[in-house]
């Protein structure tokens, strides 16, 4: 039988108060969960005393595995030609050192026996406290040792992981995420009924796994100097994504003022809750349409209990995320069809497939070459264009889903006309293929719109408005690409700027184009959830705003206090400015007196 870990809190420490970026607000007060680097997450337990032999003897039988695969290494490293078999063999001796009865083993086996670890954490506490200790010394061999020390640790996690587990799958409820980093792909795995927050040392706000942290409503920290040094799990830790402060080993002055500002978070989120059901309107009558993004299928219980007005953006990353083959037409359309038919009738706007650069998937990992800069790799529309047969699947999955209610489907990274129209090819061929094997789809086919995302699709906005049913601007990396910024990398965080006034009037450019052309027009990225610029984009002509569901209720409590004139009039002062502070200074104006 397993239980959650209770593990003693380490000696009292004094309070330590760190700074990062505050990349998804809330406050989390709870034990730490900490995730070292260079391990996959293993379930951490506490081992029944009954159970102790038997946990011993699992983590001997995998020790015993390791050193078979080693010696089975060795025979074939003697036939690789040249250094390169002396080489390994070095390297394979060394490994097969530290699992011989070295400090490791021992280590390892007096967790079991003594702090009644599980195997798996017991070997991830070891090799963490091991290499502390030799990268403390001022000893170079022995500082390069310590990759040795953790690639034998990793394949005795693996041999003992006979059975797959969900990373996170055993937190104890209410848990906080200390790490390094964490992938995007890392946070889809979290379950905010037992995780509270996290913080890492590396990311930056934009990025994806910042965004899927809003999307979870998890509060965030991201870009922590100095995180992972003194901390254990099971420590008490804050972490206040608003302000972006971690707060590890809190006195209880500080914890007593924090339970207070998270309980008033809470009595507004109540308030928040009776503008369900009510329209976004402004206090003059206009009507503005807010919808959610959803990165899990899992949300989209939150747009339905929100009574959002349909999805505005459905990332399709999830399809292909935590998975090593690729999700096939009939596995896509389940999960699609499921959102769309739980939406109810509201329409959901499905993106292809939009992976590259941090947003890498295991499934996708062998269709990637090497490049200099994801980003500016193959991704997105390119990387569907690159790969006709996953394109095809997707689009299939997609019509059949329009069966069960109104979609939209959406290109990502859009460059030019024709790439718009090599995808109205394919989904024409997906048409037939599906009239063939009498499959219901979505008929006539769904709109088909273009991202504008990049400053290219912006500028050849009106070209681009013929040739597609409606815009989806997507500020995340349309900031990005303007500014050279990457939004992943805490160093530059400070740069993104999405009042720099070229994103603006790229913001504005595209909106003109599809009024002119009367085409649909929406803003999905992450302003759109930020009150702050609510009035500005309504200003701008925009009617259309798709958000984390996290902030929805928000947002919308910001437009039914709009007066659309105001903001219109507003939006005109700020576009002829050319300094971001002065801009800045001329929104927040506005919202404090509107």
């Amino acid at each position: 039988m397993r239980t959650d870990r209770t593990a003693a809190k380490p000696a009292a420490a004094e309070k330590r108060v760190l700074t990062g970026l505050g990349v998804s607000p809330g406050i989390a007060i709870g034990p730490v969960h900490l995730v070292e680097s260079g391990f996959e997450q293993v379930p951490e337990y506490v081992v029944l005393p009954g159970e102790i032999t038997a946990e011993r003897e699992r983590f001997q039988a995998a020790v015993a595995k390791s050193l078979r695969q080693i010696k089975k290494l060795r025979a074939k490293a003697s036939a690789l030609p040249g250094s390169a078999a002396e080489e390994l063999a070095f390297l394979l001796d060394a490994h097969q050192a530290i699992l011989s009865g070295s400090r490791l083993i021992r280590g390892v086996d007096r967790r079991i026996e003594e702090d009644r670890y599980n195997a798996e954490y017991a070997v991830q506490s070891e090799v963490a406290d091991i290499a502390q200790h030799f990268m403390a010394m001022d000893d170079a061999y022995l500082a390069g040792r310590v990759q040795d020390i953790r690639d034998a640790g990793s394949r005795l996690i693996r041999n003992l992981s006979d059975r797959k587990f969900q990373a996170f799958a055993t937190l104890r409820e209410g848990s906080i995420i200390i790490a390094e980093e964490l992938t995007p792909a890392d946070t889809a795995l979290m379950d905010p009924k037992r995780v509270a927050g996290f913080a890492t040392t590396l990311g930056g706000a934009e990025g994806h796994t910042a965004i899927m942290g809003r999307s979870l409503g998890l509060p965030a920290v991201l870009g922590v100097a100095g995180l992972m040094a003194g901390v254990a799990s099971g420590q008490t830790v804050i972490v206040d994504g608003g302000s972006g402060t971690v707060i590890v080993d809190p006195d209880p002055a500080t914890l007593a003022e924090y339970e207070r500002r998270q309980a008033n978070q809470v009595a507004d989120r109540h308030r928040l809750r009776a503008l369900i059901g009510e329209p976004g309107r402004t206090r003059d009558g206009l009507d503005i349409n807010l919808q959610v993004n959803l990165e899990l299928p899992r949300e989209v219980s939150n747009a339905v209990g929100l009574a959002a007005d349909g999805v505005g953006l459905l990332r399709t990353e999830f399809l292909f995320m935590n998975r090593t083959d690729l999700p096939s037409e009939d596995e896509q359309y389940e999960d699609l069809a499921a959102i769309v038919s739980a939406m109810d009738g509201r329409p959901v706007t499905i993106r292809t497939l939009d992976v590259g650069g941090e947003k890498l998937a295991s499934s996708l990992g062998d269709r990637f070459g090497e490049s200099a800069n994801p980003a500016l790799g193959l991704r997105a529309i390119r990387l569907s264009l690159r790969e006709p047969k996953l394109l095809d699947r997707q689009l299939a999955a997609m019509l059949r889903a329009g069966a069960h209610g109104p979609i939209r489907i959406l290109l990502p990274m859009i460059t030019s006309i024709a790439e718009v129209r090599t995808v109205r090819i394919a989904l024409a061929r997906v048409v037939q293929r599906l009239k063939r094997r009498r499959v219901p789809f979505a008929d006539p086919p769904p709109p088909l719109g273009a991202m504008i995302e990049v400053p290219g699709a912006a500028l050849s906005a009106d070209a681009l408005a013929a040739g597609v049913d409606f815009f989806a601007i997507g500020t995340n990396d349309l900031i990005q690409y303007t500014l050279a910024i990457d939004r992943g990398d805490e160093q530059v965080a400070d740069l993104y700027n999405p009042l720099h006034p070229a994103v603006l009037r790229l913001i504005q450019f595209a909106t003109e184009a599809a009024l002119r052309a009367r085409i649909p027009v929406s803003l999905c990225g992450e302003i759109a959830g930020d009150p702050r610029f609510t009035g500005l984009l309504v200003g701008l002509g925009l009617r259309d705003l798709s958000m984390s569901p996290s902030k929805l209720l928000a947002v919308k409590r910001r437009v039914r206090s709009l007066d659309s004139v105001a903001a219109m009039r507003r939006a005109r002062m700020i576009m002829d400015q050319s300094d971001p502070g002065r801009i800045a200074a001329l929104l927040d104006d506005f919202n404090e007196i509107e």
